[in-house]
């Protein structure tokens, strides 16, 4: 059964989930940097978490490790790709230093092949706080994070409206 984004939340079947979004809304044209959520049907393609800083939350999940980061420049050949430190090009830290990514949902957006300009590092991660927007990301509070991880499989698909 699919994840569905409606403006009240995420929402698998009957359960709500209550979310938050980029701060430019949702597009029909998401571009770099724009701070925008993508309107797409989108599938989960990996797991990451902070193995010291919770246990693993599925069978399928990666650590998330010292020097891992998410190259998110638009003309490098590594775009909206993982990389690994050192990354002289604009990048996204994983291993942050606040909650934000101790659990990441990758979620499948611009990467097969990723096109220049077309946004990067869409994930589904904890919120800051209560529906503070994100940079285009989903964002979850912690306790729905985590529930969802326990379920949700590499291919489960996520439909932005």
């Amino acid at each position: 059964m699919p994840l569905r984004l409606t403006p009240l939340g995420l929402f698998l079947g009957t359960r709500h989930y209550p979310c938050a979004i980029g701060r430019g809304g949702i597009s029909e044209d998401k571009r770099e940097g724009d701070g925008a959520t993508p309107r797409s049907l989108l599938s989960v393609e990996a797991t990451l978490y902070r193995p010291d800083r919770m246990a693993r939350p599925a069978p399928w999940a990666r650590p998330i490790r010292p020097g891992d980061l998410w190259c998110d420049a638009p003309e490098d050949p590594a775009y909206n790709c993982p990389v690994r430190a050192p990354c002289p090009v604009s990048h996204e830290v994983m291993r942050r230093a606040d909650p934000l990514y101790d659990l990441v949902i990758v979620l499948d957006w611009n990467r097969r092949p990723p096109l220049p300009h077309r946004g990067s590092a869409i994930f589904l991660h904890q919120w800051r706080r209560p529906h503070y927007p994100t940079a285009g990301c989903l964002a979850l509070p912690r306790a729905e994070l985590h529930a969802l991880a326990a379920i949700l499989r590499p291919g489960t698909q996520i439909r932005v409206v």
